[in-house]
């Protein structure tokens, strides 16, 4: 027999199923992830068709099934509908999805994850093209810190000596490894010689020490302002760190982010597969550091 319950959920998953069906996963409030059919949302004059987009809330009544569940009726709460209307900020709440669905649970509340990424999400849609790239890092950082594993960057995760990022030296640099859970210094480190073991170390995937992997490396500029935003710190109610816009490039930005990627899929040994649109999307944004005051 089957089982009707209730549940408020966002989409962040969608795929075609069959002829005029779709399967969407769905991060509820009260049941966790939830795996549901929208069924006939993709014939033109469906009432689920636009309930059945990505990053729409909708008051939710499900029917359980053997595998599946199917959604009986939809009622739009929230739509965010400017996150379409920029492919920067698409791409930013695709990335934060992503990192939402590899740590959220099935069959049990997730009300904390559910509200931090709504959040997120009505943060993202209100922001101006320069706030985008700090809107997805702060974000990355809120999810890593909500899954306990917030990187640790005043320190040498291995040493344990505070780390003190000399700005004007552009050669400087320190490596950020999952396993060790952050920043580690590179100075005693083993050096490959080989050039595959160069090659290696140019892309920053060679072993630190005998047991941590780095992921990638950080300039001063880039682990400065990873120090700035103080992930151990960091907070859902956090609000977001506009003032440092102005205080770092573009490109410095970029490579926080990008070593927070990989620090993130090493970490949930997942890929996070929009990424592949971000730095094309962060190229095109304006750079406030380059404006004449």
């Amino acid at each position: 027999m089957s089982r009707t319950y209730k549940a408020t959920g966002i989409n962040l998953k969608s795929m075609p199923l069959g002829e005029a069906d779709r399967l969407l996963t769905i991060l509820t409030r009260e049941q966790g992830l939830v795996r549901a059919v929208a069924p006939g949302c993709r014939k033109p004059k469906s009432k689920l068709g636009g309930r059945s987009a990505l990053f729409v809330v909708n008051d939710l009544m499900l029917v359980q099934g053997r595998s599946l569940d199917k959604i009986a009726q939809a009622e739009t709460l929230e739509s965010y509908p400017g996150l379409s209307q920029n492919l920067a900020k698409l791409t930013t709440s695709q990335y934060l999805a992503e990192l939402t669905l590899y740590q959220a649970l099935s069959g049990q509340p997730q009300t904390e994850l559910w509200d931090l990424l709504c959040q997120q999400l009505t943060q993202l849609q209100r922001a101006t093209p320069v706030q985008i790239p700090c809107c997805l890092i702060h974000g990355t950082l809120q999810l890593l810190a909500w899954a306990g594993i917030a990187p640790q960057v005043h320190a040498c995760c291995l040493t344990h000596e505070p780390l003190d990022p000399p700005i004007t030296n552009p050669t400087w640099r320190v490596g950020f490894s999952a396993s060790a859970g952050g920043a580690v210094t590179l100075t005693g480190l083993p050096r490959p010689h080989t050039a595959i073991q160069k090659a290696a170390e140019h892309a920053s995937t060679y072993t630190a020490a005998t047991e941590h992997r780095v992921q990638g490396k950080l300039s001063a500029p880039e682990l400065a302002l990873l120090q700035d935003l103080n992930p151990a710190e960091i907070q859902p109610t956090s609000p977001l760190p506009f003032p440092l816009i102005a205080a770092y490039p573009l490109s410095v930005w970029q490579g926080v982010e990008s070593v927070l990627r990989h620090y993130a899929e090493a970490y949930f040994d997942r890929p996070i597969r929009s990424a592949a649109l971000i730095d094309i999307c962060f190229t095109t944004l304006p750079d406030l550091t380059s404006v004449p005051s």
